[in-house]
């Protein structure tokens, strides 16, 4: 009796084992509610400028009258940061925002910039320069120099570039080469910091709530990181499982043949 109970719970430990490799498209499936015909998208949510950014601004004259008033505004000034592109030059420095989101302006001097969007900070500049009397009809050229986006799981890091600043939670993934299947969706992390404090933000990709939710849309510097799921161990060392599982049941069906002839 207690060798059957013995091999009853082996044969119970291997069917625990089957059943947790299993994953159901439930589990994986991404935007599970999706409607039929769509959602609207969202475009309020926008990439903010952060303290410890880099930013690409150019000068430029709307009517091509003022190209020498724009001069100054594009000049290396006394930090050493370069405002322009100069002739065709796309690799040059930009503006670094310090740690209270300012950033030191030719002829403007100190211009808080952290919490606004690049369209945000192109019209404010220009809302400045006109206000000031300095230029009539500016045209302000924003960009980001060091949009990019971490991340992290257990098969290693990576680093996402991001050209045209804007990327949205999905489209990291994509990127960084999606997920396998046996990644935690529901605890998918977002790391980033907002107003001078580290905060993680979960999100899940198999509902469409993702498209609301404010950090959909990430910011330079986001860093996202995921979990495995608990039964990831067993799926992977099945054949270890299975192998020792074989094996003791083997050696109790040897001791179970040889109790007996000595029983007899």
């Amino acid at each position: 009796m207690k060798t059957n109970r013995i091999t009853f719970f082996f044969l119970l430990v291997l069917l625990a084992v089957g059943a947790s490799s299993c994953v159901t498209p439930k589990h994986v499936r991404y935007l599970q509610d999706m409607p039929k015909y769509g959602m609207p998208i969202n475009e309020s949510l926008e990439a903010t400028v952060a303290p410890f950014d880099e930013l690409r601004i150019l000068v430029l004259s709307n009517t091509g009258k003022e190209d020498e008033l724009v001069k100054p505004f594009n000049a290396v000034h006394s930090m050493g940061q370069i405002g322009s592109y100069g002739n065709g030059n796309n690799n040059m420095a930009g503006y670094l925002v310090d740690a209270d989101g300012n950033i030191d302006f030719p002829v403007l001097g100190k211009l808080h910039v952290a919490g606004l969007t690049r369209l945000q900070l192109q019209d404010t500049i220009a809302a400045q320069l006109i206000s000031n009397g300095q230029l009539k009809d500016p045209l302000i050229v924003a960009r980001f120099l060091n949009f990019k986006i971490f991340m992290l799981s257990s098969a290693g890091g990576k680093v996402i570039n991001v050209t045209n600043e804007r990327c949205t939670f999905l489209e990291a993934l994509a990127m960084a080469g999606g997920l396998d299947w046996y990644t935690r969706r529901d605890r998918i992390g977002v790391m980033r910091e907002v107003n001078g404090k580290r905060v993680i933000h979960y999100l899940d990709p198999r509902s469409t709530d993702i498209f609301n939710d404010e950090f959909f849309v990430l910011q330079q510097n986001d860093i996202i990181f995921t979990e495995e799921r608990p039964y990831k161990f067993f799926s992977g060392n099945l054949n270890t499982v299975l192998g020792l599982v074989s094996s003791l049941v083997s050696v109790l069906a040897i001791y179970t043949m040889v109790s007996s002839l000595f029983k007899e």
